[in-house]
């Protein structure tokens, strides 16, 4: 068995990464998934569930939100206690998981974590499920309203907070769960807890217990499709870039000849190459023009922002980097880390070629998708000006014609 075949990542550490994508939506505020997954742990333990059963309810806390990928739709479920179009997100997060046996088991309570209790209770569901999805519906809804009060005034806020729930509580929460929340919330350290400095030492330490469920290689893979669907829904001119990126990387990286495991790795690398771009504006995305000196200063982030997510998962270290570098130019131009050109990995120069080819026949919101010839030419000009691989520049412009079918998703690779 060889170095490459044992590459095994902790499911937890996925689920992190998952939720710190995932949270960028939020902009100013991304700790949002963390403070339900602390306040669905603590109900739960209230409540008197097992351990594991705790772990469960802080995971699924996590992963409530998977479903959502864009500002406005994030904005909708913070600034409306009952969004008419809630359910939305929910179906979304329970497609993505459903279908992936590690995670499945959190999909119906996704789906149904904006229920209400009354509804809820109608539903063929089982009861932990119906029970589970509540507990996040609650935690969920602590949090935006306890959301503008950490490190102000929470403990002057609770009181406010504890009286909106319980006048929600006949319709939205099971009474129980609602008793818990009563019994919780007379702790100021509960609410202390939730404050960013706190909440994020909180889950760091959550992710240092692991849960003994490692990913192999094609469930990594996986995953990282379910992550990459989530941030090309961001905007309709990056659907699908991602998963063409990587494909595309994939068929430069066979064609260079390099081992299949290297091959494979550059297909996971390059389905995670964008995470970061959650963090950027919609507007910027889809701004139908030039981006301005702010604008580009704030896109130019995303790639670190990406390094951020894919670094703290113990065994993705160089693919966080190859990741992470599909901006950067072997004549230090680019962004966001400027490695000298002897620090940029073949495989790091295959995934850029790769993004540059995807992203100029794609359509954008500034302009239509370009020709072949279009393509070749910048390529060419950008190895002429030290920006990218000319070998791998080569094996794009020898194989132009597959190229453009996997850069435009025309065939399978």
């Amino acid at each position: 068995m060889n170095a490459y075949s044992q590459l095994q990542i902790d499911l937890r550490q996925m689920i992190l990464a998952i939720e710190s994508a995932v949270s960028l939506v939020g902009m100013n505020d991304t700790n949002h998934g963390k403070r339900v997954g602390y306040i669905a742990g603590q109900l739960a333990h209230q409540l008197g569930y097992s351990d594991q059963s705790v772990q469960y309810a802080f995971d699924l806390g996590l992963l409530h939100d998977c479903g959502v990928s864009t500002q406005q739709m994030h904005s909708n479920l913070v600034n409306h206690f009952d969004w008419q179009d809630a359910h939305v997100h929910c179906q979304i997060g329970h497609d993505l998981l459903k279908d992936f046996e590690p995670l499945a088991q959190f999909a119906i309570p996704i789906l149904y974590h904006h229920t209400p209790w009354e509804e809820l209770v109608d539903n063929d569901i089982s009861a932990q499920d119906a029970r589970m999805a509540n507990l996040i519906f609650l935690a969920d809804r602590i949090d935006i309203l306890a959301s503008t009060h950490y490190g102000i005034d929470i403990l002057l806020a609770n009181k406010e907070i504890l009286h909106s729930i319980n006048h929600f509580a006949k319709h939205y929460f099971d009474p129980v769960i609602v008793n818990a929340f009563n019994s919780v919330a007379g702790s100021e350290a509960f609410w202390i807890a939730l404050e960013d400095r706190h909440i994020i030492r909180y889950t760091w330490d959550m992710g240092q217990i692991g849960n003994n469920q490692p990913l192999s290689i094609s469930q990594i893979k996986q995953l990282s499709m379910i992550m990459s669907y989530i941030v090309d829904q961001k905007s309709p001119f990056t659907a699908q870039h991602s998963l063409r990126v990587s494909a595309l990387a994939k068929f430069l990286a066979e064609s260079y000849g390099l081992m299949d495991e290297q091959c494979e790795k550059i297909e996971i690398a390059g389905l995670l190459h964008d995470l970061g771009k959650l963090h950027t504006p919609d507007n910027i995305l889809e701004k139908p023009g030039p981006l301005n000196e702010l604008e580009r200063s704030i896109m130019n982030e995303h790639s670190y922002e990406t390094y951020e997510i894919l670094r703290q998962i113990k065994g993705l270290g160089e693919i966080a980097q190859w990741a992470s570098f599909h901006h950067e130019c072997l004549n230090g131009a680019g962004y966001p880390f400027h490695p000298n050109k002897k620090d940029l990995s073949i495989e790091a120069r295959v995934i850029a070629v790769a993004d540059v080819f995807q992203a100029l026949v794609q359509d954008r919101p500034y302009r239509e998708g370009m020709r072949i010839s279009e393509v070749v030419e910048i390529l060419e000009n950008f190895t002429q000006s030290g920006k990218l691989d000319q070998d791998i520049v080569n094996i794009a412009k020898k194989n132009q014609q597959e190229c453009f079918c996997i850069a435009k998703g025309l065939l399978e690779k």
